[in-house]
């Protein structure tokens, strides 16, 4: 058993509490409050004069699935030779062993829980995986949730890597809409078919692995993870969506100050982001720190995510800083990394917050969650203490 005792606790959920004390045992917290009953065989970690808050969550990254400082020998996430791959899976190309260089950083910022995702270069893009960060003998063992979601890609990205460099379809925004519909309906007539033979097995169809992951989607079983800047890109996703009655989550939402309103009426939560990479083409001109502010103004569910492929993913509590610098509320800006991604990503049952019977995965500080002075003092993540900072 492990207790936090004395510190201030936010819990993100349920206030702050002053000199608090949360227990911990077999990797769950098992109660969290003041003048709680330490017993006496439990470790007890002092956090007088420290903050304590849940792990943070990144919900849109490719760390481990793009490596750090080693070459296109250890670039993974896009298989750019098929604008439709829908049957991939990220877990398959992540390195989750203890040198790779992203996962560590994102130990030691207390981000301990990720959504990878395939890159941006196909239409459809395939299948993402939500990790706990703690390294383990096998990826496997770190998964919380798999899959969850389906990347699909508008804008710029699939139009150059098919259009401009293969000349082949899609070569316009139109193309892009087009292939996306095309195999949605594909997956739909699948699955009339499988149906069909349910009572005739001579009649069912071979296995299609790329209509077998669709159906997933169209089952309502994972939601789409739309890569779009563009409010008329997003647009175009929500139209298809409501087409095939498919749910989606906005990842980027470079310009949702645009159409804050109308997102939040289809209901569309945002994982805005990334934001200290700078402008890196055009349909990123618009990119600022205002834009959260305004998406939750409007009610729309806000997560903010950095993109990170390795060392920018300590850049969490940063991004989150300045949206609160801003305009975007303090405690909406520390919900936007934590609890409004678990609940986006749909692990909200296990994560994002402090609170009797979530996993053990705290982060504990030497002050502000949003200080950029403030040190990660200790991370936690199924209550087994995985970073001490020396």
């Amino acid at each position: 058993m492990l207790a936090i005792k004395d510190g201030k606790i936010m819990t993100i959920t349920r206030g702050v509490i002053k000199r608090g004390t949360v227990l911990i045992d077999k990797g769950k917290i098992i109660d969290v409050g003041v003048d709680l009953k330490i017993p006496d065989d439990a470790e007890v970690i002092d956090a007088n004069g420290k903050v304590v808050m849940p792990g943070l969550i990144d919900a849109h990254c490719h760390i481990g699935i793009f490596e750090e400082t080693v070459g296109w020998f250890g670039s993974d996430g896009n298989e750019a030779t098929d604008p439709i791959t829908p049957h991939l899976r990220a877990i398959d190309a992540i390195k989750a062993n203890a040198d790779e260089k992203g996962l560590r950083a994102a130990l030691e910022t207390g981000v301990t829980t990720v959504q990878i995702l395939p890159g941006s270069a196909n239409v459809i893009g395939g299948m993402g995986v939500v990790l706990k960060t703690a390294p383990k003998v096998v990826v496997d063992e770190m998964i919380l949730k798999e899959p969850s979601g389906m990347k699909i890609a508008f804008g710029e990205n699939p139009r150059r890597v098919y259009g401009v460099e293969r000349k082949r379809m899609p070569s316009t925004r139109m193309g892009v809409a087009a292939l996306l519909r095309e195999w949605l309906q594909k997956t739909k007539n699948y699955m009339k078919k499988k149906e069909r033979a349910k009572d005739d097995p001579s009649k069912m169809p071979d296995v299609d692995l790329k209509l077998e992951a669709l159906e997933r989607v169209l089952r309502g079983e994972i939601p789409f993870r739309a890569h779009a800047h563009r409010a008329d890109d997003i647009a175009t996703a929500i139209r298809i969506a409501e087409e095939f009655g498919v749910k989606l989550s906005w990842e980027h939402a470079t310009e949702g100050h645009r159409i804050a309103h109308w997102i939040a009426s289809k209901g569309v939560p945002a994982v805005w982001g990334p934001s200290l990479l700078g402008r890196g083409k055009w349909e990123m001109r618009e990119l600022n720190f205002d834009t959260p502010r305004i998406l939750w103004k409007a009610g729309v569910k806000l997560a903010i995510q950095t993109d990170a492929v390795g060392q920018t993913i300590a850049f969490l509590p940063i991004c989150a800083a300045l949206a609160a610098k801003h305009g975007l509320p303090y405690e909406e800006a520390l919900k936007a990394i934590t609890i409004n991604p678990a609940e986006i990503l749909g692990v909200a049952d296990r994560v994002g917050s402090i609170e009797k019977g979530k996993d053990a995965d705290i982060r504990i500080l030497s002050g502000d969650p949003l200080n950029i002075m403030t040190k990660v003092e200790m991370v936690i993540i199924n209550g087994e203490i995985v970073y001490t900072r020396k």
